[in-house]
């Protein structure tokens, strides 16, 4: 039998009394957001005849993903930080604005705090496995000119899928394969590391769990992370898959975008790696970044209250 108890005047009055909408004091925006979630949380299980056990198990798994810090890892994981870039996407192109480097998700694992340097920076410190990777590029500024000074934030993870300050095994040292690089006066920014690789989520968490139930894996491309600021430009939060990976079309995390899969060439020959410094054969990406202008003087997409959600 399915019964139905949501459009019910007693019913609509409890969601504004539990909403706080009957206050005089709060509020309002948390209210609002607060009422329109709860209705429909209320008309599914209407809807859906969602069981006491169902609900239960939901509210258990819940608290299961609060005590592994796993929020920011299913965001991502149930589309949402892709919703919400395709949703600035959008606000863009209703203000005529062009993203030639497109936007995507930042992930749950940046730190704050990495060494800085201009020009060049060596991401690793050379304990790890991994093929050599030079990565390099000119930042450019909304007219489409060179920025020198561009603040370039980028990090990734090692060859296990660990990133430093999140590595279990502890073998990482604080800041391993992350750094800021200030473009230089041409605008250019290069760094040394090696090649990550793609990783999963963590095996038996509560991430996995949804997504299993889900028929759904909780794997990831290999991708290198990027913040890119400065003045008078909305900061750039983007990532680029590494060429060749058979997940770049498969992220459990949405992130894949075209224009972020740049070309890897791979260098061999005696001049390309003695002009670097190197030893020995290394992958070479370029990537140039373009930023965008400020909105009336005012960034439109930045919400720092990202960080308090990765905590």
């Amino acid at each position: 039998m399915s019964v139905k108890i949501y459009d019910r005047p007693d019913v609509q009055a409890f969601l504004r009394e539990l909403s706080g909408l009957n206050s005089d004091t709060g509020n309002d925006r948390m209210k609002q957001i607060t009422h329109r979630l709860m209705s429909d949380l209320f008309r599914a299980i209407d809807d859906l005849d969602i069981t006491p056990d169902e609900y239960w198990t939901g509210v258990a798994w819940l608290n299961d993903l609060g005590a592994a810090g796993q929020a920011g890892l299913i965001s991502p994981g149930l589309g949402v930080d892709h919703f919400i870039d395709e949703r600035l996407d959008a606000i863009d192109a209703a203000m005529g604005i062009e993203n030639p480097t497109p936007r995507t998700i930042e992930g749950p694992l940046y730190v704050a705090g990495a060494p800085e340097s201009t020009g060049f920076a060596r991401l690793d410190d050379g304990t790890a496995e991994g093929q050599t990777l030079v990565m390099h590029g000119v930042v450019h500024d909304a007219q489409g000119r060179p920025l020198p000074g561009a603040k370039v934030e980028v990090w990734h993870c090692d060859t296990r899928g660990f990133y430093s300050h999140f590595d279990p095994t502890g073998q990482q040292a604080p800041f391993n394969m992350r750094r800021t690089i200030y473009a230089d006066e041409n605008g250019r920014y290069k760094f040394q590391s090696i090649l990550p690789s793609g990783y999963g989520v963590p095996p038996g968490s509560p991430t996995e769990k949804l997504l299993s139930a889900l028929g759904r894996h909780g794997q990831r491309p290999a991708h290198i992370h990027f913040f890119i600021s400065a003045d008078g430009h909305r900061k750039l939060t983007t990532q680029i898959n590494i060429e060749g990976d058979p997940l770049i079309d498969d992220d459990f995390a949405y992130a894949t975008r075209e224009g972020l899969v740049p070309k890897i060439n791979e260098r061999t020959d005696d001049e390309s790696i003695n002009a670097n410094g190197l030893n020995g054969p290394f992958a070479e990406i370029e990537f140039d970044i373009y930023l965008t202008a400020l909105v009336d003087g005012v960034d439109n997409q930045i919400n720092e209250q990202r960080r308090r959600a990765a905590a």
